[in-house]
Order: structure tokens, then C-alpha cells, then sequence
């Protein structure tokens, strides 16, 4: 029969009271002596998405003080929503790779390889659309398997593994494509299906491609994914400690490899969205736009280290680069100021990650 105090309660229970009271006088303790820099610190790293909002809402006001009237009429805007369709298109992809501490430098050729792929079946080889489309898409996803593959199985760093991926994809581009440029109007004779992503639909003097569209569609389904399953709990944590997943009985391989299998599916229906955005099916378009989703989804608050981001960061992060170049271009400034700007935010970004992580040593 255990003691009692008292007022009746057994002493266990007191004494757990008493323990718990000294805790939070503790932690209250704790909280009032850190420096208001600790507590945005702490803040930052409990809410990460702040940083990419908070910049974004500086460039609209740079762009704001630069040229009111061009800044926020109708024909910028959509300028910018179209120059962020297949950069957020190809961040989205990047974003789950660099979740688990990987990075895919290979995935702007593989949207252009699968953007060729479905139209020279469709349009010059006169495969139907039902059957070139989908061939497009397994495109992406196989060459997101042989990167996923090399990473996993040969252990090999899928920096290095991605960098010789994108010369090699590359090169099989030049040789399928044979460099040759498909038109648009022999895409809308043969297969209009495949421009249909450049279409645009009137939302007040707003034109919006319907591949603008598609990116938001994409971006719901992996933030689902990603924060309601427990597939993307998997992912943070292989990205986050992968020995501890692994003791925790996560195959971090089979999510490192189903990552890259997703990312390289993502940038073919980037390649698809790419057709309608160029007006074209060219070989040499878009091919150096992993740097750009790479800048969308650092600049978007994603960690490099892996395990900290979110989908909704990288869409934020897209809108950032699109905004500061529109800024900076009307200000009337040279291209090099724009790609010098975004230089600027990426390494200010990085640093404030690794900045933000300390807190929790």
C-alpha cells in the first residue's frame, strides 16, 4: 500500500507534481534569458517557411518602389507566373530529392529528354498521343531510376552520380533529337495535345497558361504526400538521420530510390509543360534549368543537409527568383545584376540554414 500525504494523495504523485512544476520553472527560466536574436532563432527553426515569405514580400516591394505601374499591371504578372511554371514544375521534383540529403543535378535533361521523346513519337514518328504521351512520362521515371539505382546500390554520392547522368542524358538528347527543332505548328497538327499546357485562360487582364495550373495540381498532391502519409514521414527521416530511420526500421534505400524514381516522373511532366511554354519541341530548351529549381527550392527555405522544407517553400522560392528578376529588369539594369541578385540569395539562404540549425544544438 504506498504512503499517503496529507491531503490524501499518494506521495508518487505529489512528487511527480512537484517534478513537473521545477520543469517548466526551468524551461521559464530558460526562455527569459535568451537574447531576442536566440528567440528568432528559435522561431525561424519551428517555422522555416517565414524567411522565403518574408523575402518574397521585400522583392514585391523592390519591385514596387522600382516601377510602380509595370511592376503590378497585368502583362508582368503573368510574365512572372509563366516564368515560374516549369521552374516550380522541376523544384518540386528537386525538393524531395534534397529532402533526403541528395541533390539531382541531371533533372533539367531529363525534362527535356522526355519532352522530346513524346514529340518525336507523336509528331514525327505519327505514334498516337495516347501512347507518346505516356512513353514521355516512363521516360522521367527510368532515368530517375538509374540515378536512384547508382545512389543506392553503389553507394556512389548523387552529386557525382547526377553530374555524369546529366552529360550522358545530354548527349543522348543531341543524338535522338538529331538537334533538329520541332515547330508548333506541326505539334498542333500532329498531337495538340502535347502544347495543351500553353494555352492560356483570361483570369480578369491576367493571362494564365494552363501549365500554371497543372504546377499548383502537382504541388497539392506531393505536399499531401509529403505531410499526411507515412511514405513522406519516411522521407524527412532518411533525410534527417538516415542510421536512425534505418534503426527505426524505415528501407532507406527503397525511399532514396522511389525519391529519384518521383523526381525524374515530376520532370517529365515539367518536359510537358515545357512544350507549351517554349511553343516548341526543342532539344536545347530548358536543359540548364536544374540550377534554377535547385535555387527555387534553397532560396524556398529547403535545407541542403536534408530533412527540413516543403513544397509550399519551394513554390514561394520560385516566386522569389521570378519576382527579383522582373524587378531588376525593370529597373532597367543588365541581366548579369538579375543572375548577380539571385547569386546574392542563394548564399544568404544557405547561411541562414546552417544558422538556423544551430539551435538545436
Amino acid at each position: 500500500m504506498s504512503e499517503a500525504t496529507p491531503t490524501g494523495r499518494p506521495a508518487q504523485q505529489e512528487f511527480e507534481k512537484v517534478l513537473a512544476g521545477a520543469t517548466t520553472s526551468v524551461a521559464s527560466f530558460d526562455e527569459e534569458r535568451l537574447t531576442l536574436l536566440q528567440r528568432l532563432q528559435r522561431f525561424l527553426h519551428a517555422y522555416p517557411t517565414t524567411v522565403p515569405f518574408v523575402v518574397l514580400a521585400l522583392g514585391l516591394l523592390l519591385g514596387v518602389a522600382v516601377n510602380p505601374h509595370r511592376f503590378t499591371s497585368a502583362s508582368n504578372l503573368s510574365t512572372v507566373l509563366t516564368q515560374v511554371m516549369v521552374t516550380g514544375l522541376l523544384g518540386i521534383g528537386q525538393t524531395l530529392v534534397i529532402l533526403t540529403a541528395g541533390i539531382d543535378l541531371s533533372i533539367g535533361v531529363i525534362m527535356v529528354i522526355s519532352s522530346v521523346v513524346m514529340g518525336r513519337l507523336g509528331v514525327l514518328d505519327g505514334v498516337p498521343t495516347i501512347i507518346a504521351f505516356p512513353l514521355g512520362l516512363l521516360c522521367g521515371a527510368v532515368f530517375g531510376y538509374v540515378n536512384g539505382a547508382l545512389v543506392t546500390r553503389l553507394k556512389m554520392p548523387p552529386f557525382i552520380v547526377t553530374l555524369g547522368t546529366l552529360s550522358i542524358i545530354g548527349a543522348l538528347i543531341t543524338f535522338y533529337s538529331r538537334s533538329e527543332t520541332i515547330g508548333m505548328q506541326d505539334i498542333d497538327e500532329q498531337a495538340p495535345f502535347l502544347s495543351l499546357m500553353g494555352d492560356q485562360v483570361a483570369i480578369g487582364d491576367v493571362r494564365v497558361m494552363w501549365g500554371t495550373f497543372l504546377l499548383l495540381i502537382v504541388a497539392a498532391v506531393v505536399w499531401y504526400i509529403l505531410t499526411r502519409t507515412a511514405y513522406g514521414r519516411h522521407v524527412y527521416a532518411t533525410g534527417d538521420d538516415p542510421e536512425a530511420a534505418r534503426l527505426a526500421g524505415i528501407d532507406t534505400d527503397r525511399i532514396l530510390l522511389s525519391v529519384y524514381v518521383f523526381a525524374g516522373f515530376i520532370a517529365a511532366i515539367a518536359g510537358w509543360a515545357l512544350i507549351g511554354r517554349v511553343g516548341a519541341i526543342s532539344p536545347t530548351a530548358g536543359e540548364n534549368m536544374n540550377l534554377n529549381s535547385i535555387t527555387a527550392v534553397v532560396i524556398g527555405g529547403t535545407s541542403l543537409f536534408g530533412g527540413r522544407g516543403s513544397i509550399i517553400g519551394t513554390l514561394v522560392g520560385a516566386l522569389i527568383v521570378g519576382v527579383f528578376r522582373s524587378a531588376v529588369s525593370l529597373a532597367g539594369l543588365d541581366v548579369l545584376w538579375q543572375e548577380f541578385a539571385i547569386g546574392v540569395l542563394i548564399i544568404v539562404a544557405v547561411a541562414l540554414d546552417q544558422w538556423i540549425r544551430r539551435v538545436s544544438k
